[in-house]
């Protein structure tokens, strides 16, 4: 069990995060998918720039979901919880 906020559940299969689990989880999801739209619009006929752009958001969404998925990011096979 992890001791900080529990915003995401894990994946019942492999590793990562789930869904989100608290109105944190859905807000800072919503707040990625709005960033990454306007982004995505925003630099339409240019892809390395929109690349590029998009780096920290992804790397700062996926940082904090690793960090408040319940249980931690580990494998997982069908739920098992050893």
């Amino acid at each position: 069990m992890s001791d900080g906020p529990e915003w995401f559940a894990p994946k019942r299969y492999g590793y990562g995060a789930g869904l989100p689990i608290s109105w944190q989880g859905w807000a800072i999801t919503i707040l990625y998918v709005a960033a990454a739209i306007g982004l995505s619009v925003w630099f339409k006929h240019r892809t390395l720039q929109m690349i590029a752009a998009l780096a920290l958001p992804t790397i700062m969404f996926v940082f904090i979901c690793a960090r408040t998925t319940r249980g931690g990011w580990r494998w997982r096979w069908n739920g098992d919880d050893e």
